[in-house]
């Protein structure tokens, strides 16, 4: 090993620590990359259910609309390393993408274990050194003189070994997953060095409902539909595709997104959901179509006559809240009970009073805040040499590929700047 080269620990051996340490040593580094767990890259292998959708294949312009938090701090990550590097990398490195609905990417293999064997054999093959069930305990820093602040000089392990480098990257994770090791470490190493950790909630999370009517729809999935997410008369979200119903509320891809809106706001405040079950129609059209199956069925029951228009668990559910009998003829249902169904086909709402945990979170919104990060090189402004990648960033996105996206840009970016020490000018 050359003794003019930087050596750069790495906390963390998830999908932003393996990226960082792959920027630091291509270029040039001495890497040392420190994992809690028996294995690199555990909550990665869960992405995606198990399928790992690695990024989202979208213009940039387009990732940026899906970034929930802080967006405008990832320019210069975004333009470092984006999503054509990234996946231009991993086909090199021998991982075959495809591009699925909505631009999602995915391993052809559809095995999220094809992408974390490649990045390792890349760490092995550029020399990182990776040191397994080890776990940082604490980060050695010392006083620059003349009030220049802090430099951090290494970091203690959990056994009170101190490993000593240029620079340390603090690729930790959040808190969602727990099982995976996601434990919030990171965020209390951020603290011990005087760091502000905006607050953590769980996000694209399952959304709990005060009705008890979801408990009847469980397993009921609905595609096709929008969504809005409504604070008072303020909207927070607006989405259209697919939901299902569980036995504590609502999830799928629609409340997924919907959550990182809200996520924030509960369970202090009570937000309504506002589902239109049939979009595609306005409330005249969807009167004219309810006529027309009166018109082919005057003297049959209702429930008979619209069981085509809603899945069979939700009509019940549908007429109930209309008010109107399902046993009633329909040449005897009123202009006003039609009024009615309309409203509530077109407005199926529910009151959201709180998240799921972080053990059904994908995502943590909140952490270390960007206001103390140089978004030029993700290095602490309040620590030299010190760097923050991926999850443990007060950043977020929407559902399909963008978080990771952000995971693997700030790493890289991190792990460049850390192993060439590069400056903001």
């Amino acid at each position: 090993m050359s003794d003019n080269r930087r050596e750069i620990l790495i906390a963390g051996g998830g999908a932003a620590g393996m990226m960082a340490a792959l920027a630091a040593a291509g270029h040039g580094a001495a890497v040392t990359l420190i994992e809690k767990n028996e294995k690199l890259g555990k909550k990665l292998f869960i992405t995606g259910k198990g399928r790992c959708n690695v990024t989202n294949a979208a213009d940039m312009d387009e990732v940026f609309q899906n970034v929930v938090s802080n967006p405008r701090f990832l320019y210069s990550a975004f333009s470092c390393f984006d999503n054509q590097a990234l996946m231009a990398l991993l086909e090199r490195l021998g991982v075959r993408l495809k591009v699925e609905r909505g631009n999602r990417v995915f391993p052809v293999s559809d095995h999220s274990s094809d992408i974390i064997r490649a990045l390792e054999r890349e760490l092995r093959r550029l020399g990182v050194k990776i040191l397994l069930q080890r776990e940082v305990n604490a980060l050695v820093t010392e006083t620059l003189p003349e009030d220049s602040g802090r430099r951090v000089t290494g970091v203690r392990l959990r056994d009170g070994q101190v490993l000593r480098g240029d620079g340390v990257i603090l690729a930790c994770g959040g808190l969602s997953y727990p099982s995976t090791g996601s434990t919030g470490d990171g965020y209390r190493l951020a603290a011990e060095t005087g760091h502000q950790i905006r607050d953590c909630v769980p996000a694209l999370v399952p959304l709990e409902v005060q009705e008890t009517e979801a408990a009847s729809l469980q397993g009921l999935t609905l595609k096709n539909v929008s969504i809005s997410l409504l604070s008072g008369k303020k909207c927070l979200y607006q989405g259209f595709g697919e939901m299902l119903f569980t036995h504590f509320g609502v999830s799928g891809p629609l409340i997924l997104s919907a959550s990182s809106y809200a996520s924030r706001m509960l369970p202090q405040e009570r937000l309504k959901l506002i589902i239109d079950l049939k979009p595609a129609l306005t409330e005249e059209q969807l009167h004219k179509r309810i006529l027309r199956e009166f018109s082919q069925a005057r003297n049959r029951q209702l429930k008979n006559v619209i069981s085509s228009l809603y899945p069979g668990k939700l009509l019940p559910v549908i007429l109930s809240r209309s008010g109107v009998s399902p046993e009633k003829q329909v040449n005897e249902v009123t202009k006003e009970e039609r009024s009615r169904l309309v409203e509530v086909t077109k407005r199926f709402s529910f009151t959201i009073t709180g998240t799921r945990g972080y053990q059904e979170a994908i995502i943590t919104q909140g952490g270390v805040s960007v206001r103390q990060v140089d978004p030029a090189t993700m290095e602490s402004k309040l620590v030299k040499s010190l760097y923050f990648a991926g999850e443990m960033l007060d950043l977020d996105a929407l559902t399909g590929g963008y978080n990771l996206q952000i995971a693997w840009s700030t790493a890289y970016l991190a792990g460049s700047s850390a192993a060439s020490e590069r400056r903001k000018v």
